[in-house]
């Protein structure tokens, strides 16, 4: 059976996980495109529904056997890509406890950025971080920042939580924060395991984290240059800091 119909009830289901109030309430997440959907399935998410459109049933319906099946129209309406390749699927946004990482995390303290978020966490993936704190952040799982986290936001950890909460979480990790009155990044020696805090794109990190951070560093620039956009930044700290501890 071919779903012709907009008004369709799986349909309208899906048109609402653009809002994220409906991504809370129905816990899910769209994720689109044949590359994106293959890896989240070799990431081992929770896939609630594949949706496929007749053009690419026909050219590639063996791929997705439990598929349900849209005209191209309909697909077209519940697509965020300019030019869809006809896959979609409603994801289980996961239920991540709120407890201490085992090893060196970020710390996201009021990102708003879509973009941003997404290419912090495709480099944290690709890094090494796999813990991931977020407070007062822009929603991780839209569909920006699933995208331009290029899949890294199957394979690592959110947590969310209030400031007092993630603070008292991470009480005992060194707290690391990216700022421009910080100490230079590249002759600074962190702690084994340690945070590293990213803040705000235009106030940086809020004086309540900052009063808790045990070390403060900066990524030297030239005169010329007033700033670094914040997931260029969070990826140079990302690796620095890293980098006395890489073996090869």
């Amino acid at each position: 059976m071919v779903i012709t119909s907009k008004a369709n009830q799986l349909i309208k289901k899906i048109s609402s996980l653009s809002d994220k109030k409906y991504r809370r309430l129905y816990g899910l997440y769209v994720v689109e495109g044949v590359k994106p959907v293959n890896e989240c399935l070799k990431a081992g998410c929770v896939i609630d529904t594949i949706v496929c459109s007749e053009s690419f049933i026909d050219k590639f319906g063996h791929v997705y056997s439990n598929c349900v099946t849209v005209s191209d129209q309909v697909f077209k309406s519940i697509s965020e890509e300019k030019t869809p390749q006809g896959v979609l699927a409603t994801v289980k946004i996961p239920e991540n406890d709120l407890i201490a990482p085992n090893n060196s995390c970020l710390l996201l303290d009021g990102l708003q950025d879509p973009g941003n978020m997404g290419t912090i966490i495709r480099t944290a993936n690709a890094a090494g971080y796999s813990e991931i704190y977020l407070i007062d952040c822009v929603d991780p799982y839209s569909a920006k920042s699933v995208r331009s986290s290029m899949s890294g936001v199957f394979f690592v950890n959110l947590r969310f939580g209030s400031k007092e909460e993630v603070i008292n979480v991470l009480k005992g990790v060194p707290l690391i924060c990216a700022d421009m009155n910080g100490e230079n990044i590249f002759s600074f020696n962190p702690p084994e395991k340690y945070c590293l805090c990213i803040g705000n794109e235009g106030n940086g990190i809020s004086n309540f984290v900052k009063e808790k951070a045990d070390y403060t560093v900066k990524i030297p620039m030239a005169e010329s240059c007033e700033s670094l956009n914040a997931g260029v930044s969070a990826g140079i700290a990302m690796y620095l800091l890293k980098s006395k501890f890489y073996k090869n």
